[in-house]
């Protein structure tokens, strides 16, 4: 019986479907724009700014993860260098993602390295034994974690396409984060 009330109440249903001929107008308008469209909300140049910062981070991030990857050594290093270089390809992934993302909403994504670690969130940190490299890629896992939370939030829904990329992402960086964990864990009390 509630239901029956509920529906009473309802406004005269509304069409929650564009007219497909203004659809197919605007679709036919400002193509140059590509994905860019009426229907995009967010601001498209302060998106872009957001993601070139990702990009640095991303490229910090496989930089470190390889250096560490080929530099670690100790009897224990074999698993941590396979872990570190798993990471860096996973990096390195993102780093494809956040730059077509740049491209697709009309913008060119910034793989100059002057300036490199100054546009990223997390720092190019080495260390001297394989606990500090640990460390480092812990801390900086972090650092991405509560920066892409962030931006999650940010984005909402006014851009949902660079939200779920974005979510996506720091699902991967949390699972980064948590296998930092375990190792330092592990390779702390061999040190």
């Amino acid at each position: 019986m509630k239901s029956i009330a509920l529906a009473a109440e309802k406004p005269a249903a509304q069409s929650f479907l564009s007219d497909v001929k203004t659809l197919r107008e605007q679709a036919r308008k400002h193509m140059e724009l590509g994905a860019v469209s009426r229907t995009y909300v967010g601001e498209v140049a302060r998106t872009i700014e957001i993601l070139q910062a990702v990009l640095a981070t991303e490229l910090v991030c496989v930089l470190r993860y390889t250096q560490h990857a080929i530099v670690a050594t100790g009897l224990a290093s074999e698993g941590v260098k396979a872990e570190f270089a798993q990471h860096a390809k996973e990096e390195q992934q993102h780093v494809m993602r956040v730059a077509e993302r740049i491209n697709q909403l009309g913008g060119s994504p910034n793989f100059d390295p002057k300036g490199l670690a100054s546009r990223s969130a997390s720092e190019y940190a080495t260390g001297a034994d394989l606990a500090a490299m640990i460390r480092e890629n812990l801390i900086a896992e972090r650092i991405a974690v509560d920066h892409y939370r962030e931006l999650v939030r940010f984005f909402g829904t006014d851009d949902p396409t660079t939200r779920i990329m974005v979510e996506s992402i720091l699902a991967v960086e949390e699972e980064h984060a948590s296998d930092m964990q375990d190792l330092l864990a592990t390779h702390s009390s061999t040190k």
